[in-house]
């Protein structure tokens, strides 16, 4: 769907980053069958383009747009995209990222170092820099920050992920704080390790416990996507700039996922 054109105004339109593959690509189905109106950010827009035709098949609507988010301007350019194919925004999701480097610090690539925080962390401030006006202009919003148990302990060979995490953590409750009483709401959430190519780069070879965790133990893409779509929808405000994990089982009977349990 082009941009720059008005359509028939959907219910709801949220904007994913990293939207072409594993947990990004689960979370703009769901929100497509939960009625919102995708903008799929990607780098790689062949995979986008076949995220709408699916979405498309399920009777939904999305907007592919090509997003790097270590450039405000073109993370800029997709927030606007919502904006201008739909008319509003509603919720933005924080998922890009990516593991590398993984390697002890002493060892590690400066520039790839960078980049890792360019990613994991410029690119969500990106994203909420570029979308909070917006929110605020319509009274309100919802940003969830795809978090990582990795924001809150320290792991082997991880200290560019572990550092842009954490500071992410921090970041979402900075908004929380400073957009109190608005409307907006922000959240950190942990999907827990799930069936990724991010997981799969991981295993590959040993770097830390993760490494060796047992196939049977990655969620379905699918499972956190649940779980964050209904975060969006309910929006809790006593929730509010707190880092969530999907292992706590009282965030999900809140949400009515208790199946997610068992």
């Amino acid at each position: 769907m082009a941009t720059g054109t008005v359509q028939k105004l959907p219910r709801k339109v949220a904007a994913v980053t990293g939207a072409n593959r594993g947990l990004g690509r689960a979370i703009a189905l769901e929100l497509a069958r939960e009625g919102y109106a995708v903008v799929a950010g990607t780098r790689v827009m062949e995979n986008a383009r076949d995220l709408e035709a699916e979405i498309g098949r399920i009777g939904g609507e999305a907007t592919a747009v090509e997003c790097d988010v270590t450039e405000y301007v073109k993370v800029e350019r997709f927030i606007g995209a919502a904006v201008d194919t739909y008319g509003r925004l509603d919720v933005l999701v924080n998922n890009a990222a990516i593991i590398e480097p993984m390697t002890l610090l002493r060892e590690s690539d400066p520039s790839e170092w960078e980049l890792s925080i360019k990613t994991n962390l410029l690119g969500v401030y990106y994203g909420c820099r570029a979308a909070l006006p917006v929110f605020e202009s319509l009274g309100g919003g919802v940003i969830v920050n795809v978090s990582s148990g990795a924001a809150h302990r320290p792991m082997l060979r991880w200290s560019a992920y572990c550092s842009g995490k954490a500071a992410v953590a921090m970041l979402t409750q900075c908004i929380a704080l400073e957009t109190r009483g608005t409307g907006i709401r922000a959240y950190g959430f942990q999907p827990a390790v799930v069936a990724t190519d991010m997981q799969r780069k991981i295993r590959s070879r040993y770097v830390n416990e993760v490494s060796n965790l047992p196939a049977d133990q990655l969620l379905d893409p699918a499972v956190p996507a649940r779980v964050i779509v209904r975060l969006c929808e309910m929006a809790p405000e006593d929730l509010n700039g707190q880092n969530l994990t999907i292992r706590d089982p009282e965030l999900l009977r809140r949400l009515g996922l208790e199946s997610l349990m068992r």
